[in-house]
């Protein structure tokens, strides 16, 4: 049986949430929309928050409120999503791109001092869009120091805030569970956070994302678009997903958790090296290892094991070839492959996977 590099964690809970929506006939944006922000409240403890059809259009919207024009610049890393540059080119903005390091695959500060102090004198900087890559949590409060407005995307990384701690069930097998007990508060120092619900996000709606922003004084600027039209907005039948992956969080996270640890143990034993958490959070989202030797052939060897494997920059600027000159960032694009880490995976799929990792040529 082959294991799939993605599968969205959809369980009888969310096709119940889902049905239950279709049979009222409320599908289009209303209750469920408010609902879903009024949940993503209790754990995201923000300010004021919109529930929108697609990141690309939170991307748009949290630009627009920052009331950028035609001409300015905004910093975004040569790993972010492919439609980042769209939404720019869209608002007629001048992407300045920052390369990565080996280690560490979001932008830090340094590299974006660099940045700023390479660009032509007369351009202005509008915003700086942190994009937490493959789950990985930057410096967000040192890059935040420069004074540019930041938007945080943190698609990728939901929950790693969180913590979890090892508990033995009846049967005495070791499991991973979220300590919900006093569950800290996120720390953002963002103007505004996008939380993608696209199928590969940390949580998923089918599609969509939630924009929202931690204060008061940030919350006034989203609060203009309050009256938007319904086209922009998520759809009930989507929303009514999303609320039960907010609510099922703490066992998906505990799972990931799991797996992930299975995964750096065996890693211990390759050649190939993984990226370095600069934080005290945890990556929930996802494993990958940069490769000593070619994509292609490692990828190649997985399938013959019925694994299948991807290149995780694929879908980025740099994986697209939309930037060249970030060196670093083009070089991890051709070597960097992402494993199978959700929370269907079953044990014996878990041990297949990290007999992979040990054996990769």
């Amino acid at each position: 049986m082959k294991i799939e590099v993605h599968s969205p964690t959809i369980r009888r809970k969310e096709m119940d949430a889902v049905l239950t929506a279709m049979v009222e006939e409320k599908i289009g944006p209303g209750d469920r929309n408010r609902l879903l922000i009024q949940t993503a409240k209790e754990w995201l403890r923000f300010d004021y928050a919109l529930a929108l059809r697609s990141p690309a259009v939170a991307l748009h919207l949290a630009l627009k409120a920052l009331n950028v024009h035609a001409g300015q610049a905004v910093i975004i890393s040569a790993l972010s999503p492919s439609f980042y540059l769209q939404v720019i080119n869209d608002l007629q903005l001048t992407p300045l791109f920052c390369d990565v390091t080996y280690d560490f695959p979001c932008m830090s500060r340094e590299l974006l001092d660099n940045v700023i102090e390479k660009k032509p004198h007369d351009l202005q900087i509008a915003a700086i869009v942190l994009h937490h890559t493959l789950g990985f949590v930057p410096d967000a409060a040192s890059i935040a120091e420069l004074g540019i407005p930041v938007i945080e995307d943190i698609s990728q990384s939901y929950g790693s805030w969180l913590k979890t701690e090892s508990k033995n069930n009846e049967n005495n097998k070791s499991t991973t569970e979220v300590n919900n007990q006093n569950v800290p508060s996120p720390v953002f120092n963002g103007v505004f956070c996008i939380l993608g619900l696209e199928e590969r996000d940390m949580l998923t709606s089918g599609g969509g994302a939630l924009l929202f922003a931690m204060n008061k004084k940030d919350g006034a600027l989203l609060r203009t678009f309050a009256g938007i039209a319904d086209e922009y907005c998520l759809p009930d039948i989507n929303a009514a997903l999303a609320v039960v992956q907010f609510r099922e969080i703490a066992r998906n996270i505990g799972k990931r958790s799991e797996i992930a640890r299975v995964y750096v143990q065996a890693s211990l034993r390759t050649r190939h090296k993984r990226f370095i958490t600069l934080s005290q959070e945890e990556n929930f989202y996802s494993f990958s290892l940069i490769l000593e030797t070619g994509l292609k052939d490692v990828i190649t060897y997985s399938k013959k094991k019925e694994i299948l494997l991807e290149n995780a920059f694929e879908k980025t600027i740099a994986g697209c070839g939309l930037c060249d000159n970030c060196p670093v960032s083009s070089s991890l694009a051709l070597r960097t492959v992402l494993f199978p880490m959700y929370p269907r995976l079953r044990s014996v799929d878990v041990e297949r996977v990290s007999r992979l990792i040990m054996t990769l040529p």
